[in-house]
């Protein structure tokens, strides 16, 4: 299949405006899709049948939502993993992940078929490579998977499961590691590709079943399809410059949910993006794999 990307259209969604608008994961039992604007602590569920925006806030920075099997959800806030019941708003505690360090938050994250969360940390502002990427298991134990990361941010996996997508944003560049399903282990860690500065920041990533990434860019006004080997495919420009994140969902996953923040604009960059920070859907002509929920 070869997806162009220069006829595809944007559809704007949601007007949001959100500080950071990102982390999209589709929920199959709900049909909503899940995102979040992470420096207010706002968890959204979007209904595409309806353009209902269901908002909630959970009192603290959430870099990520899943599905959980049991049902609700399960977060990344700042300092670790919760459960969330939207119907209640009831917050509670899994495990916490640096929640002695308030120099850091958790970030980025989404789970495999497993049921493993797995989701990463950073500093408030990026500067030193202080985080880690973490993997929540159904039981609940908290793993360090990856240390010495600055801006975790986009992660997936290629359709046979045995290769698995890592983007640590300030590297410019997708790593890639050898995957167990059975056990969670990650291998042999080495780069894909090296981006162009001149793309902007590779953020949020989505892998479609083709086995090409999605991959945001933050200042990039853009998502670009990489094939498996690195190379460009598409690209889908964006009324936004910042385009922090993707994920593919509805009913037969053919649709690209992307999101965008306001974050740092100045008064007349945000005249020029009057639309910045709002949720938006592409539909590229291609479908995502399945979204898996936390606990199986």
């Amino acid at each position: 299949m070869t997806v162009t990307g220069s006829d595809i259209e944007i559809e704007l969604l949601v007007d949001a405006h959100a500080v950071v608008g990102e982390g999209p994961a589709w929920d199959a039992a709900l049909r909503r899709l899940v995102w979040v604007d992470i420096l207010r602590g706002v968890v959204h569920l979007f209904d595409p049948d309806t353009g209902d925006d269901e908002q909630a806030d959970v009192g603290k920075a959430v870099g990520a939502a899943v599905p959980r099997a049991s049902g609700g959800l399960a977060l990344a806030l700042e300092d670790g993993f919760a459960a969330f019941d939207p119907a209640t708003e009831q917050l509670t505690p899994l495990a916490p992940v640096e929640a002695d360090q308030p120099g850091l938050r958790m970030n980025d994250g989404k789970c495999d078929r497993a049921g493993r969360f797995w989701a990463g940390s950073m500093e408030w502002d990026g500067v030193n490579p202080e985080g880690s990427l973490y993997r929540l298991d159904p039981d609940h134990q908290v793993t360090r998977m990856v240390e010495g990361v600055r801006i975790s941010n986009g992660l997936g996996w290629s359709p046979d499961e045995r290769t698995m997508y890592y983007i640590d944003s300030p590297t410019h560049r997708v790593d890639v590691f050898d995957f167990d399903l059975d056990g969670g282990s990650l291998a042999n860690r080495r780069t894909l590709v090296e981006l162009p500065l001149e793309w902007g920041l590779p953020d949020g990533m989505a892998v479609d079943a083709e086995g090409c990434l999605w991959v945001a860019f933050w200042g990039g006004w853009s998502v670009r399809r990489l094939a498996p080997d690195g190379t460009l495919a598409a690209t889908l420009t964006l009324p936004v410059s910042q385009v922090s994140s993707c994920a593919f969902g509805g009913p037969e996953g053919a649709d690209l949910y992307i999101t965008s923040a306001t974050d740092k604009l100045t008064a007349e960059q945000l005249r020029a993006e009057p639309h910045a920070g709002a949720l938006f859907r592409a539909r590229p002509g291609v479908a995502g794999g399945p979204t898996h929920a936390f606990g199986g």
